[in-house]
């Protein structure tokens, strides 16, 4: 499979899919600055399937398991990769011009990206349909953004892929966030900040592109979120 770059987060991604060189993302054949060849995955499950049939549960330990690779250390150097900062950008601006639950993201992120832990190398667009089942080899990553900065940002959007119809059904995100917890031994609270922040970014791009209405998504799932941050 031939991927054409078409921005700077699309070349940090190519770049990062390289450095990787196989291990739990999808092999690279032939790489420069425009253009990534991958192995094309052939393998017949889904995890967006799963987590819509029942197996929510497993399509997200699958899920963690191949985050936990990709975030692990490799004695090499490190390709050049977006700071979670920047990649944060639109969200501030989109707080102070629409208020509400995007403010309350907006100052959660501040908060996280103000005192960043557990740093490492980020996929940036972890959801269901960018890790693929490649037969013998498992489940592999692909389309990565190619992002560095904390752990938790690339365990948020199990909670928010707006393709899964049962995100902001009542009991779904307190479910997944135990078992998340559990296969990463992420503290609960910061994933939940984590959480709230993903969704108000993933909101400020839809309200950025004019897409209201798909902003309305994540920003119920930032509420559930921040709900339990209350109770918490």
């Amino acid at each position: 499979m031939l991927k054409l770059a078409r921005d700077g987060a699309e070349r940090a991604g190519g770049a990062l899919m390289h450095w990787w060189d196989g291990d739990g993302a999808a092999k690279v054949y032939a790489h420069d600055e425009e253009a990534v060849l991958l192995e094309r995955a052939t393998g017949g499950r889904s995890l967006l399937k799963m987590a819509m049939d029942g197996e929510d549960d497993e399509a997200s330990r699958i899920i963690c398991h191949t985050v936990e690779r990709l975030h692990a250390p490799r004695k090499k150097p490190l390709p050049d990769l977006i700071p979670l900062r920047r990649w944060f950008r639109e969200l501030e601006p989109a707080a102070k011009a629409y208020g509400g639950t995007l403010a309350e993201c907006s100052v959660i992120a501040e908060e996280l990206l103000s005192d960043p832990r557990d740093p490492v190398v980020l996929h940036g667009d972890i959801h269901h349909s960018n890790i693929l089942d490649f037969e013998e080899d498992g489940w592999l990553a692909i389309d990565p953004k190619g992002l560095i900065g904390e752990r938790g940002f690339d365990y948020a959007n199990i909670f928010a892929n707006e393709d899964l119809p049962a995100i902001s059904a009542p009991g779904r995100l307190q479910r997944q966030l135990q078992i998340v917890c559990a296969e990463t031994a992420m503290e609960p609270r910061r994933l939940l900040k984590w959480i709230v922040a993903y969704s108000g970014l993933s909101a400020a791009w839809f309200l950025g592109d004019d897409m209201a209405p798909r902003a309305e998504s994540p920003l119920a799932v930032a509420c559930i979120a921040l709900s339990e941050l209350q109770r918490a």
